[in-house]
This record gives structure tokens, sequence and C-alpha cells, in this order.
């Protein structure tokens, strides 16, 4: 099986919400969809938190030195 990617798992997701938002499924099928869609939302979630906890911003100080900060999401900033 190939490795799933950030990529692949969102363009799945986004077909099976299409797909469910058609209404031509029957229950079962539909409940089967739902639950790999449960699955491929929780994967991408953590991608993202992943990623975002590599992200370093550069910056510059006032001599002009770079240095790293480490990356604060808004919703971080919010809770501190």
């Amino acid at each position: 099986m190939a490795k799933q990617t950030f990529e692949k798992a969102m363009k799945k997701l986004e077909r099976i919400v299409q797909e469910l938002d058609s209404g031509d499924q029957p229950l079962e099928d539909a409940v089967k969809k739902f639950e790999e869609g449960v699955k491929l939302s929780k994967f991408c979630s953590e991608k993202l938190d992943e990623t975002e906890k590599r992200i370093t911003i550069l910056l510059k100080d006032q001599t002009g030195n770079l240095f790293e900060k480490p990356f604060i999401s808004e919703s971080e900033s919010e809770d501190a």
C-alpha cells in the first residue's frame, strides 16, 4: 500500500464529503464512508499539528543577526 500523504488524504476526504452530500448511498455505505472520513480527518489534523511544531520563523534582531523563534499559532497565543 502506498504511503498516505496529507495531500492524498485531503483529496480522498473531499471526495467522501461530496459522496455523502449527494445522499445517493445506502445508509450502511454512508456510515462506512463517514467512518473513513473521520480517520482521514484525524490523520490530516495530526499532520498539520506535526508540521506546525516544525515551523520556525527567522527574525533579525536590532544588530541584524538572524535568530530562530518557535512558531506560535493564533490559537496558542490566545490560550496564553
